[in-house]
């Protein structure tokens, strides 16, 4: 059988917590909920995609990644029956030893080896690649499943898939570079390419279209970004 239609992948990032209103760097060993505001946030992400049809739902196992993902489908207007499937490889970037410390202090290491923040790895940390690594397989799991399950559709007939993940602001940043290195993501006429490597607001959405075979590889094909860390539902909803 073939998967002819579309697949349309939503990547989110989390609503705000304490730590990010501190300016401190949570990675994956601080475990922190939404702040109040995090959850307007979160509602307003949700008010935004309402009256999108997911099919799926994927989410970090981490807890702020979840809250947001739970109030995102309550606020949906289609998407009752979608089970929320927690995948630990959508976990947020490891930072080492400077989790829980300061964004300062990781601005301040990167300085004094030469690098970017972004390509900078702490101590204990883990790298660009090896979270790459991670995001590939966690994409070719998710691809699979959707292939398994629309097995026994009409191999002639269109077949709209509408994912929804739900992760973390550096491991998307990671994404999209992954996207366009090793999977070489076209762009939409709209998308501002000098900030596609930025880093995503809380609560910042990402939308990548593709097209899928079943029976072949599942590696997506046609692959376009529509556009990236789009964050116009906050300053609307929380006004």
């Amino acid at each position: 059988m073939r998967l002819h239609g579309l697949g349309r992948r939503i990547p989110h990032s989390y609503g705000e917590t304490q730590y990010n209103r501190d300016g401190m760097l949570q990675g994956q060993s601080i475990d922190s909920p939404l702040s109040e505001i995090g959850e307007r946030q979160a509602e307003a992400a949700g008010i935004y995609l309402r009256d999108v049809k997911f099919t799926n739902a994927f989410v970090s196992d981490m807890q702020r990644a979840r809250q947001t993902a739970e109030i995102i489908l309550k606020n949906n207007n289609n998407s009752a029956g979608v089970q929320l499937m927690t995948d630990p490889l959508l976990k947020e970037r490891s930072f080492g030893i400077v989790e829980g410390q300061p964004m300062d202090v990781m601005r301040s290491m990167a300085k004094a080896a030469g690098q970017l923040v972004p390509d900078f790895t702490p101590p204990q940390g883990e790298t660009v690649e090896q979270v790459k690594l991670r995001f590939a397989e966690f994409l070719g799991s998710m691809l699979q499943q959707l292939m398994d399950e629309h097995r026994h559709q009409d191999s002639t007939q269109s077949m709209p898939v509408h994912v929804l993940v739900i992760t973390h602001g550096a491991y998307m940043r990671v994404v999209v570079r992954y996207m366009v290195e090793d999977l070489h993501c076209s762009f939409h006429s709209g998308v501002d390419k000098s900030h596609i490597y930025s880093a995503c607001p809380n609560t910042g959405i990402m939308r990548f279209i593709f097209n899928m075979k079943c029976n072949e590889s599942s590696t997506p094909s046609d692959l376009q970004c529509l556009f990236v860390n789009q964050s116009d539902h906050i300053t609307i909803e929380l006004q």
